[in-house]
């Protein structure tokens, strides 16, 4: 088989979008793993909070991009007929779509957040907060979309990577709400 035609061959794009999909999620912990922790004011010499910030945002860009791709190789890929408009239009899909509705809402939250956050000037703090709050939501749809979509996401493999990404996030919530209580406590 020529390079071309492994290209453009279906199973391509299936391998490339499942690819996509699991790195998409490994970014999206460490993004609301790093948003949660946060206000924890968790830094260090080596890790200021300027430094995390930028990582936060960096990676959520990067995150953005690897979706737009996941999306692109999702479309193109010919085993399973999922239309462009079924990646922002929740719901809307021919092939499986509560699935891939909970993938295009998580999709629009995101977008929604980016968005806000690159005019966060103009919108003002409160807007830009309101909707990052949405990010709380986004992510656990996000992770359902996976389960739901993946045609193997059940197997040993995809479920060693999704579990500890729920763990770690749930390590992240109870600390935020253990620890973020304490430091609002000691404050007032």
């Amino acid at each position: 088989m020529s390079i071309a035609a492994a290209v453009h061959g279906s199973s391509w794009f299936w391998y490339f979008g499942r690819a996509t999909g699991f790195v998409a999620l490994i970014l999206l912990t460490a993004i609301i793993v790093l948003g949660v922790l946060g206000p924890l004011r968790v830094s260090s010499e080596a890790w200021p909070r300027f430094a995390i910030r930028t990582v936060h945002r960096d990676l959520s860009l990067m995150a953005i991009f690897v979706i737009v791709v996941h999306i692109v190789a999702s479309v193109l890929d010919t085993y399973v007929p999922i239309q462009l408009t079924a990646a922002v239009i929740p719901f809307v899909s021919s092939y499986s779509p509560f699935w891939i509705g909970l993938g295009a809402l998580a999709f629009d939250l995101l977008i929604a957040i980016v968005v806000t956050s690159l005019l966060r000037r103009r919108f003002g703090y409160g807007t830009w907060r309101f909707v990052h709050w949405f990010t709380y939501a986004s992510w656990p749809i996000a992770v359902a979309h996976g389960l739901g979509a993946g045609s193997d996401s059940s197997s040993a493999w995809a479920l060693a990577l999704t579990i500890p990404c729920i763990a770690i996030v749930a390590v992240a919530v109870v600390m935020r709400l253990r620890y973020g209580t304490a430091a609002r406590t000691l404050e007032a």
